[in-house]
């Protein structure tokens, strides 16, 4: 059994975060692991409070998975403060994780700042460890200060992206109209991986799940290319498939796939 470690925040609704990656390490075949930075009051509307977890406790979390579980890919995702982000870099590189999977998450669904402005540039030191970060147009447009309106705006946005020392980017192109098609950078050549566009409102936790799907696709094996293609075909079923529960932005169907056998099995 490969298995995937994630840090990151906890959705209460369950759509995004921990939930979402825990969800997605299992929909992908993997075994997951959790390192809890924030605890979010959250739900499909919005979200209502935050607490940043000790960064102490952030340490322990690490090492205890670290120090008795052989951890085969990383996934990292709300990272709210400098401090948290500092605590997380020491970990990364006492333990050299093999595949870190980056996803800068910076602001909710329903448009709360996940991200304090002040740990913006403390999110950089941590991209020269990783092995992919996977930003959406609005992260890549405050990683890099350029304007990202169309796909020649997306490559330059890569380059500078790739520049601050990060191995690979996967620039989301899900903001930006047409069809939903994400730009691979690996600092020589552009891979477009080209998706469908789903029209629902239930689009919560998708960028978690995306790059915990990458996550577990690189801890069985998988090149990082081939990771991150079945990784969206995996996020395409599950968006289209989404569920239509609470007030606002539902969750996308992390097990569809399954549910679908089960559904053909008892037929």
């Amino acid at each position: 059994m490969k298995t995937a470690l994630t840090i990151a925040g906890s959705d209460s609704g369950g759509g995004a975060g921990i939930q979402a990656d825990l969800k997605a390490f299992s929909a992908n075949g993997v075994y997951g692991m959790s390192v809890i930075t924030a605890v979010t009051a959250q739900n499909t509307v919005e979200v209502r409070s935050v607490q940043d977890i000790d960064t102490d406790i952030i340490r322990d979390q690490i090492e205890a998975v670290f120090d008795d579980i052989q951890v085969d890919a990383v996934k990292i995702g709300m990272l709210s403060k400098p401090e948290t982000i500092e605590v997380v870099i020491e970990g990364l590189k006492k333990y050299k994780p093999s595949f870190i999977v980056l996803d800068p998450v910076m602001v909710s669904k329903g448009g709360h700042h996940l991200l304090q402005p002040e740990a913006v540039e403390k999110l950089k030191e941590l991209l020269p460890l990783a092995t992919v970060i996977t930003p959406n147009i609005p992260e890549a447009e405050v990683l890099t200060g350029l304007s990202i309106t169309n796909l020649d705006d997306m490559k330059k946005a890569c380059e500078k992206i790739y520049e601050l020392g990060v191995k690979t980017v996967l620039l989301k192109g899900g903001h930006l109209n047409g069809e939903p098609n994400d730009l691979f950078y690996d600092g020589q050549t552009f891979h477009l991986i080209e998706g469908k566009r789903f029209y629902t409102k239930n689009t919560h936790g998708t960028g978690c799940t995306l790059s915990a799907a990458i996550a577990a696709n690189l801890a069985k094996g998988m090149s990082l290319l081939d990771a991150v293609q079945k990784a969206k075909c995996y996020i395409s079923v599950a968006i289209e498939h989404s569920l239509d529960l609470g007030h606002g932005h539902g969750p996308t169907h992390h097990f569809y796939q399954l549910y679908k056998k089960e559904l053909a099995f008892n037929e």
